[in-house]
């Protein structure tokens, strides 16, 4: 199946990309950068911009900030994580707590993951 692109969503994307909270940039620095399969930050799928794609394990990984807890974050999450499993996709989401905590541990998570799914 072909992933959807929204591509009136691209100067959003870039701008993502080049303002990544400290939290993403602490991820993709220290781990997703040099992982050995290929994975995207910002990308892009239908509407929605995830933070972290990897197309060959189908899995989208997502790093949640406060506005994440309050219901109409809540609500936008439901409907995206719908939609992108919808299109076989996997989400794993990770609080930004997680990462400042548990930092190991997010990226074993994420390791798993993908070498189950490729």
């Amino acid at each position: 199946m072909t992933i959807p692109k929204d591509n009136s969503q691209l100067e959003n994307a870039r701008r993502l990309r080049r303002e990544m909270t400290s939290h993403e940039r602490k991820l993709w620095y220290l781990f997703l950068r040099k992982y050995p399969v290929k994975i995207y930050k910002q990308r892009i799928i239908g509407r929605f911009i995830a933070d972290f794609y990897c197309a060959s394990a189908k899995l989208v990984i997502e790093l949640d900030g406060s506005q994440h807890y309050e219901p109409q974050g809540m609500a936008y999450d439901s409907e995206r994580s719908a939609f992108l499993t919808a299109l076989g996709l996997e989400v794993l989401r990770f609080s930004n707590r997680d990462v400042d905590r548990n930092f190991r541990g997010v990226c074993t998570q994420i390791d798993i993951t993908i070498q189950k799914r490729l």
